[in-house]
């Protein structure tokens, strides 16, 4: 079983058909984290009256700080971060977890295939138009067909959802806040994962999702993800993808008279470097994290799941209290 990480930002249509197929579409009995950004549209509500365990903050804390805050309060060892806008297709897990074990390591971020409604050159899509909103969703027709077309799995590719175990996860830190509200973050999770020695990336065929791609990045002031990406690695994220990630799951490269490996280990490069120099006389991150939301108090300031623990570290009453 895996916990199920799913930020949501006044989306609520959208999150109940994702948790209504978690349930009916999984082989096994998941657990399922939200986090309500504002929750304005009643979805905080609803997650109450569901029973989830989840989180709130009172306006939209953002990708990396939602799902951190999530992945702490997991209780499975595998976390599945997920989009509120993903709907999952019959028996996605089994194919999921099935891959996994055949791997023989946990040590690997994994993805399951997305179905998209419409092209948007995304090599590792599936386009199949089943709907484009809850209301025009055609559900028996995308379990019937979400199997239409085979490609294999791809190896040296990211996508979304991210499967990973959680020891490697809290290893490398999660999602680096600094890309708040999110965009690159995803990248730099590579980076990080791949700077600790791993090399299994890997998107699954059989496992599939459908994903509507609707909306919540349209309503958010974006950070400039590739300015903070390529200040704190000194490369490109292009330059990591096409240099390193596609390299991921080929022969090993040469094992030099150190012992380690000779050329699998990022440097900077002439590009990143000059932009360094460019983007050094900006105030980047924080000015982009200032212009998200220049209020930080704003976290969890209702309901914050880490409550209880807090208070249980109060020191005990004294016979001199």
């Amino acid at each position: 079983m895996a916990s199920i990480l799913i930020p949501t930002w006044n989306n609520l249509p959208y999150l109940k058909l994702c948790v209504e197929n978690i349930r009916k579409a999984s082989r096994n009995d998941h657990e399922i984290l939200i986090h309500v950004n504002d929750g304005a549209d009643g979805t905080l509500q609803w997650v109450r009256e569901q029973g989830l365990k989840h989180s709130y903050s009172q306006t939209n804390m953002g990708v990396c700080l939602s799902v951190n805050h999530l992945a702490a309060q997991a209780s499975h060892e595998w976390l599945v971060y997920m989009n509120d806008d993903m709907v999952c297709c019959p028996g996605w897990d089994t194919a999921l977890f099935d891959t996994i074990r055949a791997a023989g390591t946990d040590f690997g971020l994994f993805f399951p295939t997305l179905i998209e409604p419409q092209d948007t050159g995304n090599p590792l899509v599936l386009v199949r138009d089943f709907g484009r909103t809850p209301e025009t969703f055609r559900e028996e027709e995308m379990r019937a067909h979400c199997q239409w077309e085979s490609r294999g799995d791809r190896d040296g590719v990211a996508g979304q959802p991210t499967v990973v175990h959680r020891r490697w996860w809290h290893l490398v830190g999660g999602y680096s806040i600094e890309y708040g509200p999110g965009l690159s973050s995803d990248d730099d999770l590579l980076m990080k994962f791949w700077t600790i020695g791993c090399r299994l990336f890997r998107t699954v065929d059989a496992s599939r999702l459908y994903h509507f791609s609707c909306t919540s990045t349209g309503r958010v002031r974006r950070n400039r993800g590739g300015r903070t990406f390529v200040m704190k690695w000194g490369i490109t994220q292009q330059e990591f993808a096409r240099d390193y990630l596609a390299r991921a799951g080929l022969a090993q490269p040469a094992i030099g008279a150190t012992g380690s490996a000779t050329d699998d280990f990022p440097s900077a490069t002439t590009r990143g470097r000059s932009r360094r120099v460019y983007y050094g006389l900006g105030n980047y991150p924080l000015g982009d994290l200032r212009n998200w939301d220049p209020t930080p108090a704003r976290y969890l300031t209702t309901e914050p799941p880490h409550a209880a623990a807090a208070a249980s570290l109060k020191p005990e009453p004294t016979n001199d209290d």
